[in-house]
């Protein structure tokens, strides 16, 4: 974390919310050394989560990759466990961003023993959808504050409008994959926040400011 930030900023617009934040890119084992995963870094998660703590706020970051920080930090691996890390947490939260890159499918049957290469030059791995933990949580949000993050490699806008129907969050921020001076690992990003009628362009700039300018939209707007 800056703690040159941490120092200057003494603001604490988010005192007495209780934050939760996912980050990361969720692994799906195959087998004991394979596994399905993406290229997600954490970074915007993380800067989220950095910036929700600044700003005052009880954090708890469910992260895919281990990661020291003075707020609450949850490990997990799977999407199975995220979504019970993300459900035990949200009872008692006023938001959940969910900003990690949760794998849609996992394998249906786990090799317990490493998979042996045959002489065939194909091999077939069945997958099975994983459950959708962002409509999962909104389905039953309550009084909690539910954030999407997608990641869109064409027609964002188009893409993003009918993901947060789809979903059923309250906002949705979108960002183009398919462009390499923002997004995954970069330290820079551009994004939009969607909300039921309102769409909110954030120009590029560092993952940092980006984090909290969309804090201070979701909360202070």
């Amino acid at each position: 974390m800056n703690k040159t930030l941490e120092i200057l900023d003494h603001s604490q617009p988010l005192k007495d919310k209780k934050i939760v934040i996912t980050a990361g890119g969720t692994i799906e084992k195959l087998d004991p050394v394979r596994y399905i995963s993406n290229f997600s870094s954490g970074k915007m998660g993380t800067a989220l989560a950095d910036n929700a703590y600044m700003m005052g706020a009880d954090v708890e970051l469910i992260s895919t990759f281990d990661i020291e920080r003075p707020y609450k930090v949850t490990k997990v691996l799977s999407a199975l466990d995220m979504l019970d890390a993300v459900l035990k947490s949200k009872e008692n939260s006023d938001c959940v961003i969910m900003s990690a890159a949760v794998a849609d499918y996992r394998a249906e049957n786990y090799a317990e023993q490493k998979i042996k290469k045959t002489s065939d030059d194909k091999m077939t791995v069945n997958l099975i959808k994983n459950p959708d933990i962002l409509k999962t949580i909104s389905e039953n949000k309550g009084d909690t504050k539910i954030v999407g993050v997608c990641a869109e490699s064409e027609n964002l806008l188009k893409n993003a409008k009918i993901k947060i129907k789809n979903k059923g969050c309250d906002y949705l921020v979108a960002n183009d994959i398919s462009r390499k001076d923002i997004g995954f690992s970069s330290d820079e990003n551009e994004v939009y926040i969607l909300s039921e009628n309102k769409t909110k362009h954030l120009k590029k700039a560092s993952k940092n400011k980006i984090a909290k300018q969309i804090l201070e939209y979701v909360f202070c707007e």
